[in-house]
């Protein structure tokens, strides 16, 4: 057997295992929100040990075991048509369906099969046949293509999500000026709607529309803030449902939550700066500061010399 293709395969499965590691480290590894608030909340202790929770394996089993289920998910949630997907997709916004989605995926199968068969000939011209190699070019090719897909996806539904959290407070603060008026919540939620523009607006559009068609505006509201799956629209139409039921006020919330908002994208930006610090230290470290130190001591050399 031909060492080549062995080596670029072994070479592959320490590079994977390697950047795995990497994105399992504290500082690269996604906080979720029972990390978040754990160091805040006291445990329960159960009155038995027979009504606790059961205990999951320990040592290396459990972890293999934690990352093969949870790679497990993430593989349903990308290769097959599950609900999951289609939640995803729903996240875009109207206008974007399952079909398309894989139509596109397709393509950029069938484009990194092309790049890999090229890539595998200009090789092979120049190394000979290697079908093993072939192989791995076409896999990693075709791998590629389909992955992009996914990350393109992830990458727009992040990106909507961020001109969402952006048009909230304004929206917030519009509807909080338009029940001061005077307004009722559906008048105002009207009026706000009609005259903004975004993709906040839009959303709110659309629950109107299904408001007018029969179903009761709190239903349609609902199913926009199941749709988005943001905790602060999930919490602005929690308000809205309670004034449209209790008659309850409803400006200060809205002023609350847009400040709210305000303040994380605040501390968000911050986040991002301190990391942007952390990453500058890099081209620092390895290109101007080797130039300040030859800087400093070619003179020195250059005496010596003499």
């Amino acid at each position: 057997m031909n060492p080549e293709p062995l080596a670029l395969i072994l070479g592959a499965v320490l590079g994977l295992a390697l950047w795995g590691t990497l994105l399992a480290t504290p500082p690269l590894r996604r906080r979720t929100l029972a990390d978040r608030i754990g160091p805040y909340v006291t445990p329960a202790t159960p009155p038995s040990g027979l009504l606790g929770a059961p205990a999951g394996r320990g040592g290396l089993n459990g972890l293999l075991g934690r990352h093969w289920q949870r790679s497990a998910e993430w593989l349903a949630g990308r290769l097959g048509s599950s609900p999951a997907l289609a939640r995803r997709i729903e996240r875009l916004g109207p206008g974007h369906s399952v079909e398309q989605y894989r139509a596109g995926q397709l393509v950029l199968t069938v484009a990194g099969l092309g790049a890999g068969t090229i890539l595998a000939f200009v090789i092979g011209a120049h190394r000979g046949f290697l079908p093993g190699l072939y192989a791995l070019l076409l896999a990693a090719g075709g791998g590629a293509g389909y992955l992009l897909a996914d990350w393109r996806l992830s990458s727009r539904i992040r990106k909507r999500e961020a001109r969402i959290l952006a048009e909230f407070p304004t929206i917030a603060e519009l509807l909080a000026l338009s029940v001061s008026a005077g307004e009722s919540t559906t008048a105002a939620l009207e009026r706000v709607a009609s005259t903004s523009s975004g993709e906040l607006a839009a959303e709110l559009r659309s629950a109107l529309g299904r408001a007018r068609t029969g179903s009761s505006l709190s239903d349609a509201l609902d199913a926009l803030a199941r749709r988005l799956d943001m905790d602060v629209i999930t919490q602005f139409v929690d308000g809205i449902a309670v004034a449209l039921s209790r008659g309850s006020p409803l400006a200060e919330v809205l002023r609350a939550q847009a400040a709210d908002v305000r303040e994380a994208s605040r501390r968000e930006l911050m986040e991002q700066g301190g990391r942007k610090e952390v990453g500058m230290l890099v081209p620092v470290v390895l290109f101007v500061l080797p130039v300040t130190v030859l800087f400093a001591i070619f003179p020195s050399f250059t005496l010596l010399r003499l």
